[in-house]
């Protein structure tokens, strides 16, 4: 199967919006089915870094280990989910535009599916994701946007 992707532009630097999303303790500010993203050891994040991810699917809450596996400031990050029966694999990829006075940020999630994974990936979770990522693309703008900074 094939990644679902979306951008946006957003009137803040490249530096501004990816110091913002690679901050994992933001991700329940702009994503709605993000509980929770409690880092597993020291921020900033590097290369190895592991954050425990809750998200509530329907009437439960689902924890993903994600492992950022590629960091590229101020242009791009790879994080990957290392355990559950739904693994998902985000890139993130942030493009300078106006001479770097504003970003065009491209998110593109696949996921793995284990088990009953396999199932759930085509049938419920990428329909769902499909209809989240502008939501929280926008979300994502609006609070860029809109903070002091």
């Amino acid at each position: 199967m094939s990644a679902i992707s979306n951008s946006i532009d957003i009137d803040r630097t490249p530096e501004d919006v990816y110091a913002y999303v690679t901050d994992p303790t933001h991700l329940p500010e702009w994503q709605d089915t993000a509980v929770s993203a409690v880092p597993m050891g020291d921020l900033p994040v590097h290369i190895g870094s592991r954050v425990l991810v809750t998200r509530q699917v329907g009437r439960r809450r689902v924890p993903t280990t994600m492992e950022y596996t590629e960091l590229d400031p101020p242009r791009s990050w790879h994080v990957h989910g290392i355990d559950g029966p739904v693994r998902p694999d985000l890139r993130g990829y942030i493009e300078p535009l106006d001479d770097g006075a504003r970003s065009r940020v491209t998110l593109s999630v696949d996921f793995e599916g284990h088990g009953m994974g396999r199932a759930l990936v085509p049938l419920a979770v990428k329909p769902m994701v499909r209809k989240e990522m502008p939501r929280s693309e926008e979300k994502l703008k609006h609070l860029l946007e809109h903070s002091a900074g």
